[in-house]
């Protein structure tokens, strides 16, 4: 099939052929029932081939509010109402209520809505040979449709706009909301998930990536003109953009033949997508389904949590790790769980588990590890052992990747695509006996030796009593007194918050209020400074004796800049939370003192890192490479998936700060400027470092995301090259400028000119990375992609066309 075809039947904008105009009016006060002998159980479309009402449930019994095709020996469900509520019994009732609303009521009496317009009252309504359900007002204009709210199927006329999705329904016979979706993204992009997951490329299991590059664009959609085209069965299709351009939308159908076939893309209770074709003779085709191959291990929470897929005989099977069960005995879908307790961290001395470790090769893993060491297998076993925190671990041959549970997204393949030896931990019982410890081998308890009992004179006890008594009273005075203690430190922090409350933040932020006498002693009257910038130094503090460092940010321009400074950074990231972005742990504001506190990154900045000697060490390409994904995945945080937008406005590698475990995360949002949630653009001051500004700053125009993409480019080839965007001491002259002398280098053939110290063996990784990068530091805005595009580019998941040379202006 044609590949315009494929994504536009992708895209789900699909029309039945022949669609008849007439309609069969339903008036108000129509009732149905499930089994009446004097009413109707459902009402039908004028051509008879679409039914709505109630249909009845194979599982459990009962009834639901629907559409289905009547065509064919086996009734298709399109559309449910109230999808998650129980059936109904035979004793229900549905009416177009004389207040023009389609109401449900049950066998005890209580009332569902399930069609209303609270603007406007239905006077009639409708099935159409569409398969839509409507509500009419006055003059017939439509004030209510099922096709504005689909669950899993979408049929002819039918769209699905930006930001809605698709749920598929839990079996083939019950079709509550089951556990994938699909999703119209805001790129254009439509993506498969599991349901309860976040939009991103670790949860989605097949993109149909239209959104793409070609030679000399950044194209947000291919599809700008109309398309036409005809299948092999003689039907043509044409195609059309909406004039908001958000949405597509199939206008006609024809057939030559006159055959009257219904199309309908539904997405399967198995994650699978398809097209079908349902003909007049009540025969269905399957013309299409994605992912294409139909590997249901790749189909991301087709096996839960701590499960692995694999297929026997030729069908999948969910498998539960060795020492976990279960979680359902009749669906191994579901996932597994523990069979033994999980490990306590608190230190107790008396556990009664004690673990060893499983392993199983050729396992694919999706999920990141959250600390990682070059280490052999023997090693990476023991150290899990011996790491409470660890749950299992994976070996690759040279690294070993600790995890934390649930495992996702697991699969057995004998391919070399990301598969590696993984190994988990595994209780087993133990119980105690005098000093030492014991297997437990049986279900039941033993029984330990009682020890005998003592019996103590009349004068004893009268001194036991005594004693209970005076430490009983000793314990009363003390709760009283601390009660009394906590009471003034809770009205002391409610007064200074009063005094405070000018600054607008408390519903913006939900942060630990600091005095400034416990920072001066946190940091040892400001000691050890770690760095100082604009606005003023930051400090390495401790609190908890110790036991928790921290950072100071000690704001010392005074007045307007400094306010500024300390209330953006407040409300940019008061309530962000990403494993890429430094977390703001709290703040403190006394009299003309401002000060934020935030978790202690011991690795420094990036750029302490990558700006060094020759003798000294670099980050590896792997270790730069990884960095560069964590930031570009932390800014796309930013930018898509916060309520509002947020633009740094100030990317560089000092901005970003690298953690004991070598995570790299975004810092100093003081220049940041929030927009609005549905604001793409916005008119500011100029605010950035130079050499990392986007040239429009420089042209009094609206600034957007885009300009954080530019930022990230530059810093992307610091990142590669190991040096300044600009620096005077080059071997060369035309090396001066490194984002024009990397275009250079890319188009000679030459890219081991830019780090001539190390040897890189992939050569096509180099490439990808410098044509991302020259990509994002195209003169205007809308050349860039995207940082979901970036994202999606450096993982590679989507192909990187050759960027053009970016101008005098960019560098």
């Amino acid at each position: 099939m044609d590949i315009i075809a494929v994504i536009i039947i992708t895209c789900l904008f699909l029309m039945s052929l022949a669609t008849r105009v007439e309609t069969q009016q339903i008036a108000l006060g129509a009732t149905l029932e499930p089994k009446s002998t004097t009413t109707n159980a459902f009402w039908l479309s004028p051509s008879a081939q679409f039914a709505f009402g109630f249909y009845p449930q194979e599982q459990g019994g009962g009834f639901v509010v629907a559409i289905w095709l009547v065509s064919g020996e086996n009734k298709t469900v399109v559309w449910t109402a109230q999808r998650n509520d129980p059936p109904v019994t035979s004793g229900a009732k549905l009416q177009l209520n004389m207040d023009g609303k389609l109401v449900l009521t049950d066998e005890q009496g209580e009332e569902k809505v399930i069609a209303d317009n609270s603007s406007a009252k239905a006077l009639s309504a409708s099935v159409l040979d569409s398969g839509n359900f409507v509500l009419y007002s006055n003059n017939n204009n439509i004030i209510w449709q099922s096709f504005d709210y689909p669950t899993d199927t979408l049929l002819g006329g039918q769209s699905l706009p930006n930001g809605h999705q698709l749920v598929c329904s839990s079996s083939e016979n019950n079709h509550s909301s089951g556990r994938f979706r699909i999703k119209v993204q805001d790129d254009g992009n439509l993506v498969l998930y599991p349901v309860d997951t976040t939009d991103t490329v670790t949860n989605a299991y097949w993109i149909s990536n239209y959104n793409y590059f070609d030679r000399n664009t950044f194209a947000r959609n291919p599809f700008k003109d109309t398309q036409r085209y005809i299948d092999q069965n003689g039907t043509r299709r044409i195609v059309n953009e909406s004039s908001d351009g958000r949405t597509m939308n199939v206008l006609s159908v024809v057939s030559d033949d006159g055959n009257q076939i219904i199309y309908r893309a539904t997405l399967n209770y198995d994650g699978l997508f398809h097209l079908y074709a349902h003909f007049k003779n009540g025969s269905i085709k399957n013309l299409a389904h994605w992912p294409q191959d139909r590997d249901m291990c790749l189909v991301k929470g087709f096996c839960g949590f701590n499960s692995y897929c694999t297929y026997v005989d030729d069908q999948p099977v969910c498998s539960c790790l060795s020492g976990f069960i279960s979680i359902h005995p009749n669906d191994s879908t579901l996932g597994c769980k523990r069979s033994f307790p999980k490990e306590d961290c608190r230190g107790k001395k008396d556990s009664t588990t004690s673990y060893e470790m499983k392993s199983k090769e050729n396992i694919a893993l999706v999920d990141g590890p959250y600390l990682k060491n070059e280490m052999s297998q023997q090693e990476c076993s023991a150290t899990c052992l011996a790491d409470c925190n660890c749950e299992a671990a994976s070996y690759d041959g040279t690294n070993c990747m600790k995890q934390r549970l649930p495992l996702r997204y697991l699969r057995w393949t004998i391919e070399n695509d990301g598969s590696r030896l993984q190994s988990w931990k595994v209780g087993m019982l133990l119980w105690k006996v005098g000093d030492s410890l014991s297997n437990r081998t049986g279900s039941d308890n033993p029984v330990p030796e009682q020890p005998p009992i003592k019996v103590t004179s009349n004068k004893a006890t009268v001194h036991i009593i005594v004693i209970t008594s005076i430490f009983s009273l000793l314990l009363c005075s003390t709760i009283v007194i601390s009660s009394h203690y906590m009471y003034k430190i809770r009205l002391l922090k409610y007064k200074r918050l009063k005094e405070t409350g000018n600054l607008g933040l408390n519903e913006e932020v939900t942060l630990r209020r600091f005095s400034y006498s416990e920072l001066k002693r946190a940091t040892n009257n400001f000691k050890i400074e770690l760095g100082k910038g604009s606005f003023g130094a930051v400090y390495k503090g401790a609190l908890e004796k110790g036991k928790r460092l921290i950072a100071v940010k000690r704001l010392e321009k005074l007045v307007e800049e400094g306010e500024s400074e300390f209330q953006a950074e407040m409300r940019a990231i008061g309530k962000t939370r990403h494993r890429n972005l430094v977390r703001l742990l709290g703040f403190c504001a006394e009299g003309s003192k401002r000060l934020l506190v935030y978790e202690y990154m011991s690795n420094g900045s990036l750029g302490n890192l990558i700006f060094v000697g020759k003798s000294q060490r670099r980050p590896e390409w792997d270790e730069r490479v990884r960095i560069a994904v964590e930031i570009a995945r932390g800014i796309m945080y930013l930018h898509e998936e916060c309520e509002a937008p947020i633009i740094h406005c100030d990317i560089k590698p000092e901005n970003i700060l690298v953690d004991e475990f070598w995570t790299a995360k975004i810092s100093d949002f003081g220049l940041a400027k929030l927009l609005m949630p549905d604001q793409t653009r916005t008119m500011t001051r100029a605010r950035g470092t130079r050499g990392y500004v986007a040239p429009e700053w420089n042209k009094n125009v609206p600034i957007s995301v885009k300009t954080d993409v530019y930022s990230y480019g530059i810093m992307l080839l610091e990142i590669l090259c190991c040096r300044r965007n600009f620096e005077v001491h080059v071997s060369e002259p035309e090396a001066v400028m490194l984002s024009t002398w990397a275009y250079n280098c890319f188009v000679a053939g030459k890219l081991n000119k830019l780090f001539p110290w190390e040897v890189v063996d992939d050569k096509t990784a180099v490439e990808n990375m410098l044509k991302v990068a020259l990509w994002c530091i195209q003169d205007e805005p809308f050349l860039r992609p995207t940082m979901k595009s970036v994202v999606l580019m450096l993982e590679g998941v989507t192909d990187i066309a050759i960027p053009p040379c970016p101008t005098s202006n960019s560098a």
